[in-house]
């Protein structure tokens, strides 16, 4: 299937993810987080009796490290499609759907594609190449309002306005095209001691809006709880509390709102049984291999 290249991505919760999706003889998996192959590659070595995974990844640079294997189809394409993906496939029902919400090390790694301010280069942030505005495009089209509210509700910034200001007056004098660009305007406006901490909340929110990661996310949950047979398993992994919020929310209620609705004796409808009702985080030696692992969550349900 993959030779994995261990740089592009260390898989985090390998084993506990994997382990949360019960795996079955038969049985119809889905990874719509391939990135590097990891938690594909260890899906695969416990598939049995005719089992079959399909993954997900629509970044050209994650389809390189896929080898063709019978029991395994790579999909090139954003997971929000995943309804209509297993319809092409005939697929009409699923075991388990394992995500690993977080950026692939690779894409933090790689100089060319502005998502690390570690290096000076075009704001571009896309996942998908192929089309889209880049990082640069919002910063230099959209009005301070908008970018006030993106940086506040995607990067939780406290000083959302403030820095929106100072984007919109820098660009008049000129164009904000790189990391660079982006760190010489709004690094004065962070104190010293949270600068770095500052600066990857800001750029997590453009690449949040740049790639539509919300709404495609709740696209991709709300089709796997259509999809997932009973005692079906979804095993997601997040790593911050936007995207986390909205997993709790499917796994509890049902819908990625969290509004709940109740039977006439008070009992809530919600179409899964949570197998983890603590939250499941790397161990201290994890955190240590890998210090990316430190935020991720894992949270793991059963479709009634």
């Amino acid at each position: 299937m993959a030779k994995i290249i261990e740089s592009y991505h260390v898989p985090v919760l390998l084993e506990k993810s994997v382990d949360g999706l019960d795996i079955k003889p038969g049985g119809v998996y889905v990874d719509v987080t391939f990135g590097g192959g990891g938690h594909s590659r260890e899906i695969l070595s416990r598939l049995y009796g005719g089992a079959h995974l399909y993954s997900f990844d629509q970044d050209a640079d994650a389809e390189r490290n896929v080898e063709p294997q019978d029991n395994f189809t790579f999909v090139r394409s954003n997971f929000r499609y995943l309804k209509n993906w297993m319809k092409y496939y005939g697929v009409n029902g699923l075991d388990g759907l394992l995500a690993d919400l977080g950026v692939s090390s690779h894409h933090f790694d790689d100089e060319t594609r502005g998502f690390s301010f570690r290096f000076d280069s075009p704001l571009d942030m896309r996942m998908n190449k192929r089309g889209g505005d880049t990082a640069a495009d919002l910063l230099n089209k959209n009005d301070e309002e908008q970018l006030a509210d993106m940086f506040y509700l995607y990067g939780e910034l406290k000083n959302s306005r403030r820095l929106a200001s100072a984007i919109v007056k820098a660009r008049t004098r000129k164009k904000i095209q790189t990391t660079q660009d982006l760190m010489d305007v709004v690094a004065p406006l962070f104190p010293k001691e949270r600068g770095k901490k500052e600066m990857a909340k800001l750029f997590q929110a453009l690449r949040i809006v740049v790639n539509h990661e919300m709404s495609a996310l709740r696209e991709m949950l709300v089709g796997a709880a259509e999809l997932l047979k009973p005692g079906g398993r979804l095993s997601v992994i997040t790593y911050h509390s936007l995207e986390d919020r909205m997993v709790k929310n499917v796994m509890k209620t049902g819908n990625p709102e969290g509004k709940m609705e109740q039977d006439f004796f008070g009992r809530v409808n919600t179409p899964f049984r949570l197998v983890n009702n603590k939250v499941v985080v790397p161990d201290a030696e994890e955190q240590e291999r890998n210090p990316r692992s430190r935020s991720a969550k894992l949270r793991i349900a059963e479709k009634r």
